[in-house]
């Protein structure tokens, strides 16, 4: 079996750059990474990484939490990261929450073992004061979910704007009754910030919502037909509606359509995130740069890693930007 010695010995290199090579240091010429590559291959040596992460106490794996990789937005943002993470050496671990409290700090359990060297959370379910503690073991950053009372990295979206700019299109288009569907308005700060956008909108145009047209719990396509059923029976019916997601949206426009609704001129529908599904339907909807967000916080949180950075206070602030569509 080949060791790292004749690899060396091969490339005509010092043992120090082949192991510089193997731990993609920074400070290497591409004509001596390309011999050592060679060599490498000719030899069939493969570097022990077990013992490597050892050697620098470090296992090279950040953990990403999501409360639903079944969801798009969420699906979507993983994969860019992902991929992010294995460009540059490291491997991601997906814990999915399912919206509980116990398993988010079940998994919080990951960086206290030393199992990962951080950890991204895309959105919380527990107080701040319970996850805080666990920033003694590790850094931990926020992704799309933010938290003032958090002083660690974070990249997110005014959730504010994002309601708010939905909610004045459907005014713009002459609507006055509106409705707006999300999964919990008061479990996340993006949830409620979201919420405080949709009257925001509605106050300055003075329009008072009935407290009918606010439909909560709604989270998939199936919440979304659900919600339409429940908009159809309602004695003043909204004529628009501001979902959470194009998931949820594509629900009520599916069921909508199932009843002999026509949309917009029977119901105006705008959703969020602008998904694939968005642009195939012809949903006008929110863009979210979900590739920008997930390249952000990985690579942040990769040079907080190599470079043993301190975890503190540091926000990065990206834009939303309306897509309008048939659907309005």
């Amino acid at each position: 079996m080949a060791t790292i010695q004749d690899v060396a010995k091969l490339a005509g290199l010092s043992r120090t750059t082949v192991s510089r090579v193997i731990n993609r240091h920074p400070y290497v010429t591409d004509e001596k990474k390309r011999l050592v590559m060679n060599a490498m291959e000719e030899l069939n040596y493969v570097p022990n990484s077990s013992a490597r992460r050892l050697r620098k106490q470090q296992t090279e794996t950040i953990a990403v939490y999501v409360p639903r990789i079944t969801n798009p937005f969420f699906s979507q943002m993983v994969e860019v990261m992902g991929n992010y993470a294995s460009e540059r050496g490291y491997q991601l671990i997906l814990c999915q929450t399912s919206y509980s409290r116990n398993q988010e700090i079940n998994y919080l359990e990951l960086l206290k073992t030393k199992q990962v060297d951080g950890l991204i959370l895309t959105s919380i379910e527990n107080e701040w004061s319970n996850i805080e503690p666990y920033m003694n073991y590790g850094p931990i950053m926020l992704c799309n979910e933010y938290n003032d009372r958090a002083q660690v990295p974070t990249v997110y979206l005014d959730q504010i704007e994002g309601g708010y700019i939905g909610t004045r299109h459907l005014i713009e288009q002459g609507h006055t009754r509106i409705a707006y569907c999300s999964g919990d308005n008061h479990a996340s700060r993006v949830a409620s910030d979201r919420y405080k956008g949709y009257k925001k909108a509605l106050e300055e145009a003075g329009i008072v919502p009935s407290e009918e047209w606010i439909l909560t719990n709604a989270y998939s396509i199936n919440d979304g037909k659900r919600v339409f059923s429940d908009i159809a029976k309602m004695n003043e019916r909204p004529t628009a509606v501001f979902t959470g997601s194009d998931e949820v949206a594509a629900g009520i426009w599916k069921e909508a359509l199932n009843q002999k609704w026509n949309i917009p001129n029977d119901l105006a529908i705008i959703g969020f995130d602008d998904q694939p599904v968005a642009d195939l339907i012809g949903l006008t909807t929110i863009r979210q740069p979900i590739e920008k967000m997930a390249q952000q916080a990985m690579g942040q949180m990769i040079d907080i890693i190599q470079h043993k950075l301190p975890s503190k206070k540091k926000e990065i602030k990206l834009d939303f930007e309306l897509i309008k569509r048939r659907s309005t």
